[in-house]
């Protein structure tokens, strides 16, 4: 089954770090990767920026809105794409991540939108 483990992040926690701060936290995300790819579990990772536009068409209208958008508390900081065998196995994936330390994993399984 495939899931996806979302970073989320408090809005601002990254603006708070020093470069030198942000580089450690990075070096330990980029050994845990490298170590859920060895057991062949990692699909895919990214960090996300904090910019980013909502799109939405509406009544045939499109409007785009760039953000920072502040009824946000919270921001996607990036994300996993994980291969496991069960639910019990990506929460136990999501606990390991050093994020959990700093951030909140979300754990959400990949299908269909229509069920």
């Amino acid at each position: 089954m495939t899931y996806m483990l979302l970073v989320v992040e408090p809005q601002g926690d990254r603006a708070k770090r020093t470069p030198a701060e942000g580089q450690v936290l990075f070096e330990r995300m980029a050994a845990w990767s490298e170590q859920i790819k060895a057991r062949k579990l990692l699909v895919g990772v990214n960090s996300l920026k904090t910019e980013a536009t909502r799109v939405a068409v509406r009544g045939g209208s499109s409007r785009a809105t760039d953000g920072p958008f502040t009824e946000s508390k919270e921001l996607i900081g990036g994300y996993f794409l994980i291969d496991c065998r069960t639910r019990a196995e990506a929460l136990e994936l999501a606990q390991e991540c050093p994020a959990a330390q700093w951030a909140t994993m979300e754990v959400r399984e990949i299908g269909p939108c229509f069920e």
